[in-house]
């Protein structure tokens, strides 16, 4: 039996090279992975001796060659093939281990030329991969050191079984197609999103306790980029708590998403990926947590999942564990807790609130950068770009211009609305969440909800809207709540008669420009 081991990966080759020999192998290698295994005082030859031709080309070209994958790709059930190996001097291959070159740490590393990204495109590695994935049947691939000791283990005991090959093998392709896409990412350049032919490179990062519904199977997987590195809930790390499941993630990611967003301080509640208690401002996350809770929708936020954009610090972790629910008055339960960072007595504190509350910590990376998403339809993808319009300039079109606390308010409101479900309609007071209407078929009723949730606390609040009104309705029914100013992104038919309408109650009334529906 003959195997090649060539790997950049190193750990672990020389003790499964020791393996295979002592098993009877007889071994093949290249430059640095040869040089391991010989000092661990294994026998090994190279693939030049093999192939009877020297690396040329820096080393660019080591394996590509007959008698490397004329003994890769021989079928062993086929005369024909068995003639040609003897014909031309060629003996079968019977394992090969390979995993390739650095490229996206290479490009991911710092500054680099496009001919030292070339030059780190492995083509001997995958193309060896892949001929012993094609014939798994006779040949075992092997991309993956953690996967050493299994083989090692079925060749003790007889030999690796069909199963045991398809899975390598697929892992193997994996492994390729994984690399490839880095590199078609890295060629495209960081303008083309959205390509004629889009791959993307996933790792599995975690095994969740179960999808949307316990019935359900789930897993959390990064989405790999060498533009874009992996930040916010992408990147989280668990310090306490329970399991996660798909939906705490979701939600996680649309709390996070949200105060990441912020240049304020600020604190979320989300439940079912809605912010149900938000506030922001200059003072600390304590204190605009606990406007927020009493402030908002208090109800809701019970069993949510809290985020700040600030470090999680003593006098924030003892407001989680100790203000109680202005509803009643008792004290509130979380699922998670996100933030960029933690100070060490705050952490601990916090890990007093409940063995199970789940603290997530999460590199914010850069809120701004361009990325894709991703949502799955029955025989297809949806891609698209992310949502990073940050409109600044609102433009009054309304008799009254708004005062300035009034324009602070908008712009929290609009910056909220962003991350609520569609139809949205949110009311901001004094930097906080008071009111909320989400994922209604019309906006009228978004706003009677966002009014009714809000009660007293309309009065002096403003509105925002994700979409036009295509009706003043919605501005009839917030005005009645006592609600003194709205903004939206305008460009209905019906724009005058909102106008209209703002002026005849005396309503300040911006526009942006710009929607925000969010499905």
């Amino acid at each position: 039996m003959r195997a090649i081991l060539s790997v950049y990966d190193k750990t672990g080759v020389a003790e499964f090279a020791r393996g295979l020999h002592e098993l009877g192998w007889e071994l093949f290698s290249t430059g640095n992975t040869q040089r391991v295994i010989a000092e661990a005082g294994v026998p090994v030859g190279s693939v030049a001796d093999m192939t009877g031709s020297p690396e040329i080309l820096e080393g660019r070209v080591k394996t590509l060659h007959p008698r490397v994958h004329g003994g890769l790709l021989a079928r062993r059930d086929r005369d024909s093939d068995a003639a040609e190996l003897a014909e031309h001097g060629i003996e079968p291959i019977d394992l090969v281990a390979v995993n390739l070159y650095p490229f996206v740490q290479t490009v991911t590393g710092g500054p680099v030329t496009l001919a030292e990204a070339l030059e780190e495109i492995d083509i001997g590695g995958p193309t060896m991969i892949r001929a012993s994935a094609k014939n798994h049947p006779w040949v075992v691939p092997v991309v993956d050191p953690a996967d050493y000791d299994a083989i090692l283990d079925a060749l003790r005991a007889g030999g690796v079984d069909a199963g045991q090959r398809r899975e390598l093998a697929a892992k193997a392709f994996a492994h390729v197609a994984h690399y490839d896409t880095a590199i078609a990412e890295y060629l495209r350049g960081e303008d083309d999103l959205l390509p004629e032919q889009l791959t993307v490179g996933m790792t599995r990062v975690a095994e969740l306790r179960y999808g949307e519904n316990p019935h359900q199977r789930g897993a959390f997987y990064t989405l790999d980029s060498v533009r874009a590195p992996v930040e916010g809930i992408g990147g989280f790390e668990q310090h306490h708590g329970k399991a996660l499941s798909y939906v705490n993630l979701l939600d996680a990611d649309a709390a996070y998403n949200l105060v990441a967003e912020s240049e304020q301080s600020a604190i979320a509640i989300i439940k079912h990926t809605n912010p149900c208690c938000f506030a922001a401002g200059d003072e600390g996350v304590a204190a605009l947590y606990e406007r927020a809770l009493n402030a908002g929708d208090a109800i809701s936020a019970y069993g949510g999942i809290v985020a700040t954009n600030r470090p999680i610090d003593f006098a924030f972790a003892a407001a989680l564990r100790d203000v109680l629910s202005p509803v009643t008055g008792g004290r509130m339960f979380f699922e998670i807790v996100v933030a960029p960072g933690y100070e060490e007595d705050g952490l601990e504190h916090l890990k007093k609130k409940s063995r199970d509350l789940r603290i997530l910590t999460v590199d914010p990376g850069d809120p701004r950068r361009p990325r894709v998403e991703l949502r799955s339809t029955r025989g297809g993808v949806l891609v698209q770009e992310s949502d990073l319009s940050e409109e600044t300039a609102f433009e009054v079109v309304s008799e009254r211009e708004p005062t300035a606390s009034e324009l602070a308010d908008l712009r929290t409101a609009w910056l909220v609305c962003k991350h609520v479900k569609s139809n949205a309609i949110t009311l901001v007071r004094d930097g906080v969440l008071v009111g909320m209407g989400a994922g209604q078929p019309n906006r009228v009723e978004s706003a009677r909800l966002a009014a009714g949730g809000a009660g007293e606390a309309a009065g002096g609040a403003v509105l925002a809207s994700d979409a036009f009104f295509p009706f003043p309705d919605s501005l009839e029914v917030a005005a009645a709540a006592g609600v003194t100013a709205a903004v939206h992104p305008g460009g209905s038919i019906r724009d005058e008669e909102s106008v209209e309408t703002a002026n005849r109650l005396g309503m300040a009334l911006l526009t942006t420009g710009a929607r925000h529906f969010r499905h």
